[in-house]
């Protein structure tokens, strides 16, 4: 069947293994919600908590592990990671809408830039000198890219992404919109009561399968190169400093921050308003939770966190205060226990 008439969990299976249970000729053509599902459609388990609702729901067929397929009757695939399994079918189920190729009448293109018959740019876009486009790539409305900037094959900038002269995109990335791409690192010299701007001379290579958030800005090395590798996931409204390198397939959550000249490790994954201050090394496989603020190096994979618990108003501002005189206290406590032991060594 063709995307969007819908599929039979046959071919589901033929395309995604897993399996099968049930009428393999059910057919699904949309993706819901346990809770919000109607005939048609397929939904998933991946949390126990969800168990009533896999006895209620309307799907017409589910995703499910090993357990959660005898919590039900309905025509069911079972796999290892039913959420990845609802990742793919919903991908399926909806392929991304490609744009008419072509150069827009309204948009500027420079001279000497490259872009093949296959590509779009679209309304309002500008282009500048020498830049090169790869196949089948899109700009939305109102994208600007800078001299001798470089773009991979399919990759997808959406409306008003910015990115500045000479930085590299790679092949299949996805810009969402306002993102903004080799703005200046915040590189500046004090000189008595004023700041002298250092040159940010190096620029941003983004490698290919790369998803960047809207509003997310990326700035470009004062020396070096910022770099995001393979398969890198931002959210919206993270900042990455200059010269920050982020290794492969790594995900980072919406209103991160991370200083400059910082360098994260590959498949690492970063909770969202985490910060990272600068010149810091992060090893492979680390996981950093929410809100936690990373002050020094981390060299070994795990799991890291240093949230405050919130509280009501009256005890957070108590138990802060006692915080602060925490240095004094523990001299206290070590004062108290050498005047035990003084004791004891008398009896």
């Amino acid at each position: 069947m063709t995307p969007g008439s819908g599929f039979r969990l046959r071919e589901l299976i033929d395309r995604f293994g897993g399996t099968l249970i049930g009428n393999p000729e059910v057919v699904v053509s949309r993706v819901a919600s346990l809770a919000t599902a109607s005939a048609g459609d397929i939904s998933f388990l991946s949390h126990r908590k969800y168990r009533s609702q896999l006895r209620a729901t309307a799907a017409s067929a589910v995703l499910v592990d090993a357990e959660g397929a005898l919590e039900t009757e309905l025509p069911r695939i079972v796999s290892d990671d039913p959420y990845l399994y609802f990742a793919k079918v919903s991908q399926l189920l909806n392929p991304s809408a490609r744009a008419n190729p072509g150069i827009h009448p309204g948009a500027v293109v420079g001279p000497d830039s490259e872009i093949p018959a296959s590509a779009s740019i679209g309304p309002g876009c500008y282009v500048g000198s020498g830049v090169r486009i790869g196949e089948g790539a899109v700009l939305g409305p109102h994208c600007v890219l800078g001299d001798n900037t470089r773009i991979g094959d399919l990759t997808q900038l959406f409306a008003s992404v910015t990115i500045y002269a000479g930085c590299t995109i790679g092949r299949r990335c996805i810009i969402h919109s306002g993102a903004v791409i080799g703005s200046d690192g915040f590189g500046l010299a004090r000189e008595k009561e004023r700041w002298t701007k250092i040159p940010q001379v190096g620029s941003v290579v983004i490698r290919d399968d790369v998803e960047i958030g809207a509003n997310t800005t990326v700035d470009r090395g004062a020396l070096d190169d910022t770099v995001l590798e393979d398969g890198v996931k931002l959210d919206n409204q993270i900042q990455i400093g200059h010269n920050v390198v982020i290794g492969a397939h790594s995900a980072l959550a919406g209103c991160v921050g991370i200083a400059g000249s910082t360098r994260i490790g590959r498949r690492c994954t970063i909770g969202g308003a985490a910060i990272i201050l600068g010149h810091l090394e992060i090893a492979d496989d680390v996981h950093i939770s929410a809100g936690t603020l990373i002050t020094r190096s981390i060299q070994e994979a795990g799991s890291y966190a240093g949230i405050y618990p919130f509280d009501s108003k009256s005890d957070w501002a108590r138990n802060a205060a006692h915080l602060r005189h925490l240095d004094s206290l523990v001299e206290r406590i070590r004062s108290l226990e050498k005047k035990l032991a003084a004791l004891e060594r008398k009896k």
